[in-house]
């Protein structure tokens, strides 16, 4: 092989190299705007196939094909979530975002030099609070133009006049659709409690459900605590949100009853947060996220549809 033709064979692997390493990143970006990680792979999926469409002429012609991906992605999540919106109206009991365990890669923000730095404690805990349960959860409050508008930008750091392009819309107009997102948050649910004071109450929670404490567990609960559980209509699970903490308190003693014997619950993180998982005979049945407002649990989502649970069981 020549210098020449060498030199040209190492600017290609670079570039498919770059191509890539975009995978991550947009991965991260598809998982907040879907709340699936199912449907971020796909998303990515179709994005990749579409630069693997174009000539490599096209290729080449692009400046930035990070940019040109991140666009190409954002769109195909706006499409998706139009007709996921339609699909969840259909969906048997709560739908409740896929539950993601402990994996940088999944958190990890935008790369570049526009880009939040995720070493940063400050923007790492920007990042990891975009994946919290609750967050997405408030999410789904959102129109999908408010949604991309406030990931791009609060999470990812993406300028305005870059998301309008992404859009088609005006930068002043994608600035009042992030601010209308963030008003929406801010209403939806008051500030999280410290992640390591969120972890002892959970394990507070999981040692009185063990023993069965229905005393102990409604003092872990707020008196207007809600718990919400996604079987998907694959698995048996409360088909409506239980609220009040007596009453969560009573059905999880309940329950505890009902599926004793060869169960395992055990503390993990779910979504960058302190949950628990329950297995049974080594394989994930449930996963539980919480969110935590001063000393009291306030919300517990219950995932049990298997399809979302993929992530827990592929080892």
């Amino acid at each position: 092989m020549t210098d020449h033709a060498k030199s040209r064979h190492d600017e290609s692997d670079a570039g498919l190299d770059a191509i890539i390493s975009e995978r991550r990143r947009l991965i991260a970006l598809a998982y907040r705007l879907l709340g699936s990680l199912a449907e971020a792979e796909d998303a990515v999926q179709e994005t990749y196939t579409r630069w693997y469409a174009m000539s490599r002429q096209q290729q080449d012609a692009i400046q930035s094909p990070g940019a040109w991906l991140t666009t190409v992605a954002t769109r195909v999540c706006l499409d998706l979530l139009g007709s996921a919106r339609v699909r969840r109206e259909r969906y048997v009991g709560e739908w409740i975002p896929e539950p993601l365990p402990e994996r940088t890669d999944w958190i990890s923000g935008r790369s570049g030099t526009a880009a939040t730095d995720p070493a940063d404690p400050a923007d790492r805990v920007t990042l990891d609070e975009s994946v919290s349960m609750a967050f997405l959860v408030a999410l789904e409050s959102m129109t999908p133009n408010q949604r991309v508008a406030l990931i791009l930008h609060d999470v990812f750091g993406y300028p305005f006049a870059e998301i309008a392009g992404i859009t088609g819309r005006t930068p002043a107009a994608c600035r009042e659709l992030a601010s209308s997102a963030r008003r929406r948050v801010r209403t939806s649910r008051p500030p999280a409690a410290p992640a390591a004071h969120q972890a002892l109450l959970v394990r507070d929670f999981k040692q009185a459900w063990d023993t069965q404490d229905i005393n102990a567990l409604v003092g872990l609960l707020a008196p207007g605590a809600k718990f919400t559980a996604d079987g998907g209509g694959v698995v048996a699970a409360a088909l409506h949100p239980i609220e009040g903490g007596e009453g969560i308190a009573r059905y999880l003693t309940n329950l505890a009853v009902l599926t004793s014997g060869g169960l395992t619950v055990l503390e993990r993180t779910v979504n960058g947060r302190a949950g628990l998982v329950i297995e049974h005979e080594g394989v994930t049945v449930a996963v539980y996220a919480f969110d935590v407002t001063d000393d009291r649990i306030t919300h517990i989502w219950a995932v049990r549809n298997p399809e979302k649970l993929r992530p827990w069981t592929a080892g």
